[in-house]
């Protein structure tokens, strides 16, 4: 098992988000968690990932509790991948150099290697307002992937962008999941179930 979460539970002030709460996943799953605005499904996410911290509850990564976990800004680096609805490219940089910048090792020949995989390797010297949005979306995968984490988190990745746009998004993770990257999105896209290995919904922050 790659992470866990055991009886999350999360409130913002006095509203409970997520209730008691119980979560797995294995190394190469494509997971989706699924559910209208406000369930809960963006705050689990966010918690899996390491970005929030529960108000009650256990995270393990790999058999380590998140807790235990001394320095997790470098953990983020270098375990897991982020993806978010808007794609945060810096504008007066290149998409290679965006991508470069988030990369430990600037040098390395895997970014060329991700720009093949994910179909972009022809816009690298583009700025992000000359390409289109499927292009920004999947030049913020390769930045997710750069430094070949075993995770990708993606809060609702298919958002601004139109149903072909979001097929391919798709397809693409379902590739790097059966390439042993682990894939959990959150979104309200329930046509995610074609491409998943697992569909989580959560409502009113309980999981269905």
């Amino acid at each position: 098992m790659i992470l866990e979460a055991r009886g999350i539970t999360h409130y913002y002030k006095h509203d409970l988000a997520l209730d008691n709460v119980d979560f797995t996943a294995k190394k190469g799953e494509f997971i989706a968690i699924v559910g209208e605005s406000g369930g809960g499904k963006s705050t689990l996410l966010s918690i899996l990932s390491s970005l929030l911290r529960p108000t009650l509850g256990e995270l393990f990564f790999e058999g380590k509790a998140y807790a235990q976990i001394k320095d997790i800004d470098a953990f983020r680096q270098k375990e897991i991948g982020f993806i978010f609805q808007f794609h945060y490219l810096i504008g007066y940089l290149t998409v290679l150099e965006n991508i470069k910048l988030a990369a430990i090792d600037k040098k390395s020949p895997y970014i060329d290697t991700l720009f093949e995989q994910c179909g972009i390797e022809a816009i690298k010297d583009k700025y992000p307002d000359e390409i289109s949005g499927g292009q920004r979306q999947r030049a913020a995968i390769v930045r997710a992937l750069v430094n070949a984490p075993k995770i990708i988190f993606a809060d609702e990745p298919t958002g601004n962008l139109d149903s072909h746009n979001s097929q391919n998004i798709y397809e693409l993770f379902k590739s790097l999941s059966q390439s042993g990257t682990t894939i959990i999105i959150a979104t309200h896209d329930r046509n995610v179930s074609a491409y998943t290995d697992k569909i989580i919904e959560v409502t009113d922050g309980k999981i269905l």
